[in-house]
């Protein structure tokens, strides 16, 4: 029975390896992806900044100001898109909701972003826009894609509606979780804005009539787990101004917001919760699984060898006495005389 077994656990062996990396190209690709359904949201507070007011168009110091970030899946858009995109898409309905001391709106910026659901890269189709103006996106946003590198990235920034590089800077500790550091500075721009202003009866196109411009520049930080690609933390040094036109006095400029953009602690420690346990999960599709199938075929392999070599050992036939020995001249054999 030994060697129809040795070769039923060489089958094994080879079904059992061929599954490493099946499990790790073929099956992570599939399953490793970011829900269609999705809602998530952060709060981020500048505590103390500088905002503008309006009322006296001069830029004053206020205990804090609020920003309340929200993503929310489309399915609908995701099914119809992928109909013709041919590849799992998620589609993103977000807002940027800026919230001063006194709990009125600073600003409100909608975007609608697609991206591919498991490799983060952006999918192009209608729809696609910031603040109501059509874009079409080069890179990230939001998400690093999965299995991050330890390099550099392509970052698209809603505010200039242009990609530029974000800076691998190393790795890190951050809550226990070993993170990579990304970095990017978005120089002085001049930028568009907001449909929706804060003060009524003031619109964009009655501010740009005046000749008053809008420029932004920002420090922009993530702390990003690389297995999930998800940022854990994330921070800005962010400044934006009005200059010159006739709503400014003397043509100058003017601070419309300043601050040090951090996440709020109670959002850190849930986000860090939920890359923890999404982190087992990819882990175990991209190295646990194939790791172990690798083991255990080799495992496999190594007892059927073993089965067979002990298979091909000579055996006594039973019942069967062994030969006798052939007699020496000193066994006491009396040979005839002549």
């Amino acid at each position: 029975m030994r060697r129809p077994a040795s070769l039923v656990l060489l089958a094994l062996a080879v079904f059992v390896t061929a599954l490493s990396p099946l499990m790790r190209w073929y099956a992570f690709p599939r399953l490793a992806k970011i829900p269609p359904g999705q809602y998530q949201d952060v709060v981020l507070e500048a505590r103390p900044a500088t905002l503008l007011n309006y009322g006296t168009m001069k830029a004053e110091r206020v205990p804090g100001v609020t920003i309340v970030q929200t993503l929310k899946g489309d399915v609908a858009a995701s099914e119809r898109i992928e109909q013709s995109a041919g590849r799992d898409v998620v589609v993103w309905n977000a807002l940027s909701y800026v919230v001063g001391p006194d709990g009125k709106m600073v600003s409100a910026i909608p975007e609608r972003y697609l991206f591919d659901a498991h490799s983060q890269e952006p999918v192009h189709a209608t729809g696609e826009m910031v603040d109501g103006d059509p874009v079409r996106r080069e890179g990230i946003e939001y998400k690093w894609p999965f299995l991050t590198e330890k390099r550099d990235y392509a970052y698209f920034d809603a505010q200039t509606r242009a990609s530029a590089p974000i800076h691998y800077r190393g790795t890190r500790t951050f809550h226990g979780l070993e993170v990579y550091y990304f970095e990017q500075t978005v120089p002085w721009t001049k930028v568009a804005f907001p449909k929706k202003m804060p003060v009524k009866g003031i619109t964009p196109e009655s501010v740009e009539k005046m000749g008053t411009t809008r420029w932004y520049t920002t420090k922009r930080m993530f702390w990003v787990e690389p297995v999930t690609g998800a940022p854990v933390n994330g921070q800005e040094i962010h400044r934006e101004e009005l200059r010159g036109g006739q709503l400014l006095s003397g043509g100058g400029k003017v601070t419309a917001f300043a601050g040090h953009v951090k996440m709020r602690d109670d959002y850190i420690d849930s986000t860090v919760a939920l890359v923890t346990s999404q982190r087992t999960l990819v882990l175990l599709l991209t190295r646990c699984l194939p790791g172990g199938f690798l083991l255990l075929g080799a495992a496999l392999l190594a007892l059927s060898l073993h089965l067979e070599a002990r298979g091909r050992r000579p055996r006594a036939v039973a019942g069967t006495a062994p030969a006798p020995a052939p007699p020496s001249s000193g066994d006491g054999v009396v040979s005839a005389g002549p």
